[in-house]
């Protein structure tokens, strides 16, 4: 499976949930569940060729002109990661599916487990700067409304902006820092790849590409 649709699995399934709560608990968190599989079934599928020690690559080229290109890559450290990522989730969506209340709305968590579970799998697999900006505010706000789904709890409502809070802050220093890094001719040049930034990363001999 492309990593661009490991990626883009959770957030196309984040309309799910929505639609199928109507269908009843068991079937809104079957549906659930059965995105994040998918997603995590297709990041196995590469599990071989990390093992093999290769590198495995998508690039969509998008302002080529611009320097701007949309990058994934998959090494030992994000196959962990994202393999954490959606592992975890598929054990928080059966777990939700008991905890929940009947009088708690099921499909909006889940559509908000989702939306935090593309966002995250996104940082870990993005090899581009900006992209690496867009996942980490995506992953603010679906986070917020992650923590705040019970509005009604002063403290889901404290915890919730003070997730915000800390993340937003975390983005303003990492458009700092990538504003700083930038002010280099030589940086710029090369800004739409996450990896040239860690040059000092051990980095495999082999690499496969997958689009």
């Amino acid at each position: 499976m492309s990593l661009f649709l490991i990626v883009a699995m959770p957030f196309l399934g984040a309309l799910l949930p929505g639609l199928m709560n109507r269908a009843g608990r068991n079937a809104c968190a079957a549906t659930t569940f059965f995105v994040t599989l998918t997603a995590f079934a297709g990041l196995m599928t590469h599990v071989p060729s990390v093992m093999a020690g290769e590198v495995v690559m998508a690039r969509l080229h998008w302002l080529p002109g611009l320097g701007l290109n949309a990058n994934f890559m998959l090494d030992g450290l994000g196959l962990f990661f994202a393999g954490l990522i959606l592992g975890i989730g598929l054990l928080i969506i059966a777990y939700a599916r008991f905890y929940l209340s009947r009088e708690d709305d099921m499909g909006e968590f889940y559509t908000y487990l989702l939306l935090f579970q593309g966002a995250m799998v996104g940082i870990v697999l993005c090899d581009n700067i900006l992209m690496l900006l867009v996942f980490w505010e995506l992953t603010s706000l679906s986070s917020f409304l992650l923590i705040g789904y019970w509005k009604h709890l002063p403290e889901g409502r404290q915890g919730a902006r003070m997730a915000l809070i800390v993340t937003a802050m975390g983005g303003l220093g990492m458009i700092g820092g990538c504003c700083f890094w930038a002010r280099s001719r030589a940086a710029m040049t090369s800004a739409s790849s996450c990896s040239t930034v860690m040059k000092s990363r051990p980095r495999p001999s082999t690499c496969r590409r997958c689009c």
